[in-house]
């Protein structure tokens, strides 16, 4: 991972919330969400929180009493997030791998697709563990290969056509990069967490266009920083490249894509 992939911010926050969320995060946001309820947690800690769908669909299934703080280290992530929902939900400006709470200040920890952007996992778990009671859980999803996310596989190899010398690899190197199974069991273990599970769900992407594919993903992530660093003013035309690519392989108007994650559930 390099330091732009961790950066959210200018246009970015916006076209995320609008293109991607409902395009692939919103499906397992419902999932995660439906698993951290049957825990029936009091206090609920949310870290890299981004836009907030995790966030809303955790205030609207849990309990008016529990208590839910989202966290992330990008501010204007959590600006977006706020426009979008409104009380309810403590929000907070905090890195992950250094949490400024109290020990034991949680029930249950949730992460929706965050870790893969910490620079150390090991660190991060621990940071989680630490701020959880004793036989709280910790429940985070990261994506699999890009080869299972069919969307997200079509725009990097578009984008590597477009700049042949120096492909762009955000999607690949990082939401796509920490999908190793026995990896991330290891690297839990080590933070000190037990009772670890490990379960693939593959869903479906729908988009109304290829174009709001390309977009979200060209313009709503880092990597448009990638991209812009090539090419100052060749967004536009890298982002017809890629629907370009995408209405190829999936046609014109509405279009779906395979999708897969990992969900995982650890104890403390």
């Amino acid at each position: 991972m390099v330091a732009s992939d961790k950066l959210f911010a200018g246009s970015i926050p916006e076209i995320y919330d609008r293109f991607l969320v409902p395009l692939i995060f919103e499906p397992y946001a419902l999932d995660l969400a439906g698993r951290v309820v049957a825990f029936a947690p009091g206090d609920v800690l949310e870290t890299a929180a981004g836009t907030g769908v995790l966030t809303r669909a955790l205030a609207s299934r849990l309990a008016p009493s529990t208590r839910i703080v989202a966290t992330d280290l990008n501010q204007p992530m959590l600006d977006q997030a706020a426009r979008r929902q409104q009380g309810g939900v403590e929000r907070k400006q905090a890195d992950a791998l250094a949490l400024p709470f109290d020990e034991g200040s949680f029930d249950l920890v949730a992460c929706q697709f965050g870790v893969m952007f910490f620079p150390d996992k090991v660190q991060g778990y621990r940071a989680a563990r630490r701020v959880l009671r004793p036989g709280g859980r910790f429940l985070f999803n990261v994506w699999g290969d890009i080869a299972d996310n069919e969307f997200a596989d079509v725009v990097t190899q578009a984008l590597a056509s477009a700049f042949p010398n120096d492909p762009p690899r955000f999607l690949a190197r990082t939401p796509h990069g920490h999908h190793d199974a026995g990896r991330i069991r290891d690297d839990l273990q080590a933070a000190g967490f037990r009772d670890i599970s490990i379960e693939a769900v593959d869903a479906t992407s729908k988009a109304p266009s290829p174009g709001h594919v390309a977009t979200g993903f060209c313009q709503g992530t880092p990597l448009r920083s990638e991209i812009e660093a090539r090419d100052a003013a060749g967004l536009e035309e890298a982002t017809n490249r890629a629907v370009d690519a995408l209405t190829q392989r999936f046609g014109t108007g509405a279009i779906e894509g395979r999708i897969r994650a990992f969900v995982i559930t650890a104890s403390r």
